[in-house]
C-alpha cells in the first residue's frame, strides 16, 4: 500500500516537496501554520511567500544558481514554473512579482487532487513518513522538537530590504540602467552618489540607532550576533570599512551615468518589486536599523526625500541544523529514515536552493512511500548535486549555510580552462546529466 506523506511548512521548499510527491502519485497532507500563527517576518498567509528580496538571483547558465534553476525546471519544479510565469524585468536576474508568485503556487497546490492543505500549526515531528520544511522561522514548539531529534540547533541572522512606492520617487535624480547593459534599462533605477554623499550615508548607517539583539539571539561563545556573511546588514558592512559598501551592494561598476558619461563614486540600486512597477526594493539594504533611523538615512539619498515606505527593513533569526552530522545523503535524519528535512532548515541558503532541496527530499520520500529504499542523490556534476555535496562536507566544525557554488561541482579534469569556458563546460555537462536523471525518474516517480 502506498503511504501518505506529511509535509510541514508551505514555503518554497514545502510547496515544492508537496507538489513533487503528489506528481509522483503519492497523497500528501501539507501543513502551513500561517496566517493562524505568524513568524514575525512574513506579511501574510500565502504559500511560498517571499520574505526578503523578490529576486531568485542570476538567470545565466554560467552562474551556479542560474544553472540550478534550469536543472529544477527540467525536473518539473513548481517554484521555477511559478517564477517564470510571474517574472518582472530584472536585467540578468530572475525576479518576480511576489504577490502573483505566491498566488500562482497556492492555486496549483490547492487544485491538485492528491494534496490536502491544512492551515494548522504542527508542534511535534509527525508520526509516519514526513518532510519537515518549516523554513528558518519554525515555531518555538516545532524548533524544540527538531532540536530533540537533531541535537542542538544553530542559528544566524537574515534580513529583509525596504520597499518604496514608485510614485513617491523623484526619478529626476536617478537614471535607468542595468549593470553592464544587461536586460531592459528600466529594470533598475540607479541613485548616483558622489564622494561626500557616500561618506555621509556611511556615517548615517554607522551612527543610526539599531535594534539590539535579545540574549537568545547571540552566539554564546562569541557573545555577538552570528551574521550570515553573504547577507550582512548594510550597517554592518559600513562598519567594516569606508569602502566596503562600494565593493558590495553600492558597487558602481558597469553602471555608467548616461547624463555625465562617467561612473559615479557609488550607486544605490532600486529594483522593480512587481510587474506593474508600482514598487521598488533597495538592493542589498537588509538592515537592523530602527525604522526612524532607516527613514533618516535612506531619506537623505537623492530622489528618496519624500519616499513612501511600503515596508522598512527587518531582522530575524534563522534556524538550521548541523547538516554534515545530522543529515544522510538523501536528506533524511540520520537514525530516523522516515523523517526528511528540506529547505533552509538544512543549511541551504537562498530561495532557489531551498526549493531544490525540496525536490530531492520529495523524490526520496516518494520512494520510501512505495517501500523503495534506493536513495536519490544527484551527482556533483549537477548543481543540485553540488548543493547536496556541500551539506555533506564534514570538514568544517563550524557548518554555516551557503548558496550553491561551482566550488562543490565535480572537477572537469586536469586541463586548465579559462573561467567562463570552464563554467560553460560545467553547465553543459550538468544539463546532460540532469536530462538523464529526469528521464530515469519520470517513468518511476511521476504518475
Amino acid at each position: 500500500m502506498v503511504k501518505r506523506v506529511t509535509v510541514v511548512g508551505a514555503g518554497l521548499a514545502g510547496s515544492e516537496a508537496a507538489w513533487q510527491i503528489a506528481q509522483a502519485g503519492i497523497p500528501v497532507t501539507l501543513y502551513e501554520m500561517r496566517p493562524r500563527v505568524q513568524t514575525g517576518a512574513h506579511a501574510g498567509g500565502g504559500l511560498a511567500e517571499l520574505v526578503c528580496s523578490n529576486s531568485l538571483r542570476a538567470a545565466s547558465l554560467e552562474n551556479a544558481v542560474g544553472l540550478l534553476k534550469e536543472e529544477m525546471a527540467r525536473l518539473g519544479s513548481l517554484i521555477i514554473e511559478a517564477a517564470r510565469a510571474t517574472a518582472v524585468p530584472a536585467g540578468g536576474a530572475l525576479a518576480v512579482d511576489r504577490q502573483r508568485f505566491s498566488a500562482y503556487v497556492e492555486d496549483k497546490i490547492c487544485a491538485h487532487p492528491l494534496i490536502d492543505l491544512r492551515r494548522e500549526e504542527v508542534r511535534a515531528i509527525p508520526n509516519g513518513l514526513s518532510v519537515i520544511a518549516c523554513g528558518p522561522l519554525a515555531s518555538d514548539a516545532l524548533a524544540g522538537a527538531l532540536e530533540r531529534l537533531c541535537g542542538p540547533r544553530l542559528h544566524y541572522f537574515d534580513a529583509a530590504s525596504p520597499i518604496v512606492a514608485a510614485d513617491s520617487i523623484d526619478r529626476t535624480q536617478m537614471y535607468e540602467a542595468s549593470r553592464y547593459g544587461k536586460g531592459d534599462g528600466a529594470d533598475y533605477l540607479n541613485v548616483p552618489l558622489d564622494r561626500d554623499r557616500y561618506a555621509q550615508f556611511v556615517r548615517d548607517l554607522i551612527e543610526g540607532d539599531k535594534h539590539e539583539p535579545h540574549g537568545f539571539e547571540l552566539d554564546a561563545a562569541a557573545g555577538k550576533v552570528p551574521y550570515f556573511e553573504a547577507c550582512l546588514p548594510i550597517e554592518e558592512m559600513a562598519r567594516r570599512g569606508e569602502d566596503t559598501l562600494r565593493y558590495g551592494p553600492l558597487k558602481p561598476v558597469g553602471l555608467i551615468d548616461p547624463r555625465t558619461g562617467k561612473r559615479p563614486h557609488a550607486v544605490v540600486q532600486l529594483r522593480r518589486e512587481n510587474q506593474t512597477g508600482t514598487a521598488y526594493n533597495l538592493v542589498g539594504f537588509q538592515t537592523r536599523l530602527t525604522w526612524p533611523a532607516q527613514k533618516n538615512a535612506f531619506g537623505k539619498l537623492p530622489g528618496l526625500h519624500d519616499a513612501e515606505w511600503l515596508r522598512l527593513g527587518v531582522m530575524h533569526r534563522n534556524t538550521f541544523v548541523d547538516a554534515p552530522r545530522v543529515l544522510a545523503p538523501d536528506l533524511s535524519v540520520r537514525g530516523t529514515p522516515y523523517v526528511f528535512l528540506a529547505g533552509q532548515i538544512t543549511g541551504c541558503e537562498g530561495y532557489v536552493e531551498a526549493a531544490a532541496s525540496g525536490i530531492v527530499a520529495a523524490v526520496n520520500a516518494s520512494r520510501r512511500a512505495r517501500d523503495d529504499d534506493r536513495p536519490f542523490v544527484p551527482p556533483a556534476t549537477t548543481a543540485v548535486g553540488a548543493l547536496l555535496a556541500y551539506l555533506r562536507d564534514g570538514t568544517s566544525h563550524d557548518f554555516q549555510p551557503q548558496n550553491v557554488t561551482f566550488a562543490y561541482f565535480e572537477p572537469l579534469g586536469a586541463a586548465r580552462i579559462e573561467k567562463q569556458a570552464r563554467r560553460r563546460a560545467l553547465a553543459e555537462r550538468a544539463l546532460r546529466d540532469i536530462d538523464r536523471i529526469a528521464s530515469e525518474l519520470r517513468p518511476i516517480e511521476v504518475a
